[in-house]
């Protein structure tokens, strides 16, 4: 629980401006792991010098951030809020589960620089991306998805 309410202590500036807070996630995890933005198909061809201006990126970004406000907010209790994203990143998207722990350390640098998110912070944000992402694991071993 102390994890959960000192990362959202920091929430209220990304929840302010998620479409901001987005782009700046996914530019920074396209430019510091290039292989990401082939996962998703409609960026794949932007330049990485026009990321930074392209709304379809900020949008996604911000459902991306929007999805991690509900789980945070769940405060572990995120069953019914995770199971249809990692089927849908299991057998649509088919996101290797990498990816996850790639863009938690995104978001913990960009919630340093923006929201205040100390290291203190940065540390029970992995914490509970770590079980996140063990939930996720689990359910794409379920869909006998070895991502």
């Amino acid at each position: 629980m102390a994890d959960f309410d000192m990362v959202l202590k920091h929430w209220g500036p990304v929840e302010a401006d998620y479409n901001t807070h987005g782009n700046l996630v996914l530019t920074r995890l396209f430019h510091e792991h290039p292989e990401t933005q082939k996962l998703f198909p409609k960026f794949a061809g932007i330049a990485k010098g026009d990321l930074a201006s392209n709304a379809a990126v900020s949008a996604h970004g911000a459902t991306v951030l929007k999805k991690l406000g509900e789980l945070l907010k769940a405060k572990g209790n995120h069953a019914a809020i995770l199971k249809p994203l990692a089927t849908t990143h299991a057998t649509k998207h088919k996101i290797p589960i990498n990816n996850f722990k790639l863009i938690t350390e995104v978001i913990a640098e960009i919630m340093g620089e923006r929201a205040g998110l100390d290291a203190a912070g940065k540390q029970a944000l992995r914490n509970v991306m770590a079980v996140v992402i063990a939930d996720i694991d689990t359910t794409y071993k379920e869909l006998g998805f070895s991502g």
